[in-house]
């Protein structure tokens, strides 16, 4: 390897040896192996690209002279100028009957600072309805945004379910209408900006989220279109009278927001997120990036082409691990404690994670390190790496605290080996806040004492459990 970051940040200079490579860039084997990976690469980007094309250039085209921006155009107005859009899921339905990205775009941007996940119907691809593979790739992003708490943005456009496959769609597609307003119940917004059909199953997304923007004369939110009512009662109605933007908006009351165009929505869709008061939660990184030592680009000749080969690890991780962090052991230490000296430390059960914390001592819980990975897989004193970072730490002089949402199930058996750990349940309150208890009848430990629970918590009555 040849190394290309010069500059060891002197922070990080004693946390560890820094991993030595055996890698000859210009052997035959490194060769081919690289060849074999830039192929498999070639392979991956034609398929990205069939991902990004949608339904191809003629419906496309057809698409534009309605007068419509694509999918990604939309998506491109909504973020921010020059923000990075990381794009989930690209690949689904591929090796399927399916077109490859499964009829919908999913991803993580920024939109007015906010961290949002993102899902945009693609309406080249069989008019956006929705076949299994883009209900499990929905379900995935939603099940993203619950665990990060990130806001949700639908750019809908879709005609509902697929009909060849909608029998493997009746039952479980409901679970996206539970995901939303679970997400609702959580506190964390979801948006529907409406460019078009949302029709029969769709018809429920703008309806379940917290805002909804529908564009006028495109925007046609109902369960069944005009030929179904005249099919059903033999009444004559058109797609505006029906569901059209303007009547929800001055009728039924669907509509939040009335937008004479595409970016007219994706303007008030912007508005909607910079007014949310939404920041991500928990500290900032305490250290700065460094540059790997080693050039990323050697990764290709590390794999082997025969993927029955094995992969040295520690070439990987010399060359991913930024300078200085290369080690020569390893453990699963939790992110912060590699670089922790002295104080108080917080390990959040990883269900809690990104929730404000409620004390009447803002200054001294925002001084107290946080440390948001779930400290019982970490941590656990019935193991040897648990036992060697708690001892470690104890010797250090750094006080740990434990906060938990089930705690009766692990709280008193990870209290039992290490005393001298504060164990905290954690409590929802209705305004999303969470409340830390101490649980009842559990003594504080000796060594933290009534103080150390006054500056954290901002009181020294235990049983006020604050």
């Amino acid at each position: 390897m040849s190394a290309v970051g010069s500059q060891v940040s002197a922070a990080r200079a004693a946390e560890g040896t820094v991993l030595r490579s055996s890698l000859v860039t210009g052997s035959a084997e490194y060769q081919a192996n690289r060849s074999a990976q830039l192929a498999l690469l070639g392979q991956l980007e034609e398929q990205l690209e069939l991902a990004r094309a949608g339904g191809g250039p003629r419906y496309a085209e057809r698409h534009r002279a309605r007068g419509r921006l694509l999918a990604r155009e939309r998506i491109e107005l909504l973020l921010d100028r020059d923000a990075h859009f990381l794009e989930l899921s690209a690949l689904a339905a591929w090796g399927t009957e399916f077109t490859v990205g499964a009829s919908l775009i999913t991803g993580i941007g920024v939109v007015s600072g906010v961290e949002c996940v993102l899902i945009a119907h693609d309406p080249t691809v069989r008019g956006g309805a929705m076949n299994p593979y883009s209900l499990r790739k929905s379900l995935r992003a939603l099940e993203i945004a619950r665990r990060n708490l990130l806001p949700v943005i639908n750019l809908v456009e879709s005609g509902g379910a697929d009909l060849p496959t909608q029998s493997e769609l009746f039952v479980p597609a409901g679970k996206i209408f539970h995901d939303l307003t679970a997400l609702s119940a959580l506190g964390v917004p979801t948006i529907a900006l409406v460019f078009g059909n949302s029709t029969a199953g769709g018809a429920y997304v703008p309806g379940m989220c917290d805002y909804a923007v529908l564009v006028d004369r495109q925007a046609k939110v109902f369960l069944g279109g005009p030929p179904l009512v005249k099919m059903a009662t033999g009444e004559d109605a058109g797609d505006e009278e029906l569901g059209g933007a303007r009547m929800h908006s001055q009728i039924s009351g669907l509509a939040d927001y009335f937008a004479t165009d595409e970016r007219d929505a994706i303007r008030i869709g912007r508005r909607i997120v910079s007014e949310l008061n939404w920041r991500k939660l928990g500290p900032p990184p305490s250290l700065p990036a460094d540059e790997p030592v080693y050039d990323p680009g050697e990764l290709l000749g590390i794999a082997p082409a025969d993927i029955r080969l094995p992969v040295d690890p520690r070439e990987v991780l010399g060359i991913v691990g930024e300078s200085g962090c290369g080690k020569s052991t390893f453990a699963k230490v939790p992110m912060g404690l590699e670089t922790a000296t002295s104080g108080t430390i917080m390990l959040f059960d990883e269900n809690i994670q990104n929730t404000p914390i409620q004390s009447r001592n803002t200054d001294t819980v925002s001084s107290v390190q946080m440390v948001f990975q779930n400290p019982f897989d970490t941590l656990n004193p019935s193991m040897t790496v648990g036992r060697q970072i708690i001892r470690a730490l104890t010797e250090a002089g750094i006080r740990i605290i434990f906060v938990t949402h089930m705690y009766d199930l692990a709280g008193r058996f990870y209290a039992a080996h290490d005393p001298a750990a504060l164990f905290l349940r954690a409590e929802r309150r209705p305004d999303g806040h969470r409340t830390f208890r101490v649980p009842p009848g559990e003594p504080l430990p000796t060594s933290y004492g009534e103080d150390l629970y006054e500056k954290v918590f901002g009181t020294a009555d235990t049983e006020a459990r604050v």
